[in-house]
Formats: structure tokens, sequence, C-alpha cells
């Protein structure tokens, strides 16, 4: 089983009336490690290095988001702003003019899009929390 299909199935969950996609790429990273699910061979995967995965994944595992807070969420070698976190589980950021970042954990997975600038973010948090909570009801 490809994991690269759940890309263009969250890109598709964030779809708005006007059938426009508000995330241009995402990834699934574990949540142990932060290694990747999903393969950049996508044309939408979101190419994060595996410092920011693992980065990303130890914040989420120890629930300990201060990391972010003091020093942003590095993806794709750019620094975005810790917004908020909501539940040990939801995680948002934004970098000016290059838009946002929405991240789920599920159970043993977290579910990364990157909204474009303009876009809206409340349509990519949908699309991320689509997908994180289909795989936490696998056990995932």
């Amino acid at each position: 089983m490809s994991w690269d299909s759940y890309i263009d199935n969250l890109i598709g969950q964030t779809k708005d009336s006007a059938g426009s996609a508000h995330v241009d790429k995402a990834c699934i990273i574990g949540l142990d490690g932060g290694a990747p699910w999903t393969t950049n061979a996508h044309t939408n995967a979101f190419n994060m290095a595996p410092d920011e995965c693992a980065k990303i994944a130890k914040a989420f595992k120890s629930k300990d988001f201060s990391p972010f807070m003091a020093s942003g969420i590095h993806a794709e070698g750019t620094k975005y702003q810790f917004l908020r976190e909501e539940d040990g589980k939801l995680v948002l950021a934004k970098k000016k003019d290059q838009g946002a970042i929405s991240l789920q954990a599920s159970k043993t997975a977290i579910v990364i899009a990157h909204c474009k600038e303009g876009c809206q973010q409340g349509n990519a948090n949908k699309g991320v929390a689509i997908i994180a909570e289909y795989l936490e009801s696998l056990g995932m």
C-alpha cells in the first residue's frame, strides 16, 4: 500500500465550494522518530528534511511544544511562527508571505499540510483532521 495516495485525499478534502484546494503539499511522518510514511516522489509531497521531521515527532511524542514556541517550526527549510497548539494533537504555524502549516497527530503518525499564502488555513486544518482521525480510527 502506498501512503502517497493520502496526500491526494488530504488535498481533495480541503477544496472549497468553488473547487479550489487550500493545501498545495502534504506528508505523513511517524510519531516515533519522524520517519516518512509518504515519499518525496509525489508531485505534492511536503519534502521535509529528516532533522525537521525528527524535531516535530519529538515535540508531538512528548507533548512539549515549548521548542516550537521559542524557535518556530522548520519545514522545507522555512521557519514558521508557532501560532497555537490544541489538545496536544493539533499545531498551527504561519510564515508571512509563505503560507501556513497544520500538523495533527494520530496514535502513530503526524499528518502535515502546507496551506498556500492567500488560502484558508481552516480548510487545511479540516483536511489534516480528516486524515489524522481516519488513521486513529484504524488504531494508527
